[in-house]
C-alpha cells in the first residue's frame, strides 16, 4: 500500500512529533504535581544529566519515570505490536533500536541505583489504577511522612505536672 501522503507533507507530520512535554506526559506530571510530589524534568539530576533522560526524576528518592508511547516504544499492547506496512523494514529496525536503547538505559540507570518505572500510553487510560500505580512506585510523600509523625507526637500524653 502506497503512502497517501506526499513526501513533504509526511516530513512535516514527522517533525510535529514532540519528544518532551507530550500528552501523556503532561497528564502524569499534573497528576503527581497535585498529591504533593516534585521532581526535575527531563533527565536532570544535579547538574548531571541521567542515561535515557527520564521524564520524571525524584532525586531524593532516587526513582525516575519514563512516559512511554505504546507505538513508538513496541509496547506489547495492540497499538504497540500494530506494525506499519508501508517501508515495514524500516519501521522494524527503528522500533527494535528504540526497545534496545531503552532497555540498556534501564539497565544502566539501575546499575547506578535508580529504580525505574515505565509508564505506557495505553495505562493512562484508567486513571485511578494509574495513581495507584504512581503512588505505589514512590511511596508516601515526605509532607505526608512528617504530618503522620507530627500526629503521633501530639497524641502522646504529657507527663503529669510535678512528676
Amino acid at each position: 500500500m502506497a503512502d497517501r501522503l506526499t513526501p513533504e507533507r509526511r516530513s512535516w507530520n514527522m517533525s510535529r512529533i514532540r519528544g518532551k512535554n507530550t500528552k501523556p506526559e503532561l497528564l502524569v506530571r499534573r497528576l503527581l504535581h497535585a498529591k504533593g510530589y516534585r521532581y526535575r524534568l527531563h533527565g536532570t539530576a544535579g547538574k548531571s544529566r541521567l542515561p535515557g533522560r527520564p521524564d520524571l526524576v525524584f532525586a531524593g528518592r532516587r526513582k525516575v519515570i519514563f512516559i512511554n508511547g505504546c507505538f513508538w516504544h513496541f509496547h506489547d499492547c495492540r497499538v504497540g505490536q500494530h506494525a506499519p506496512k508501508v517501508n515495514a523494514a524500516f519501521w522494524e529496525a527503528k522500533r527494535t533500536r528504540t526497545k534496545d536503547r531503552d532497555a540498556d538505559q534501564r539497565q544502566r540507570l539501575m546499575a547506578a541505583g535508580w529504580e525505574v518505572l515505565t509508564v505506557w500510553e495505553c495505562e493512562l487510560k484508567d486513571g485511578s489504577a494509574l495513581e495507584a500505580h504512581l503512588v505505589e512506585f514512590l511511596g508516601a510523600r515526605q509532607a505526608d511522612a512528617l504530618q503522620t509523625y507530627s500526629r503521633q507526637a501530639h497524641s502522646r500524653k504529657a507527663p503529669p505536672a510535678g512528676s
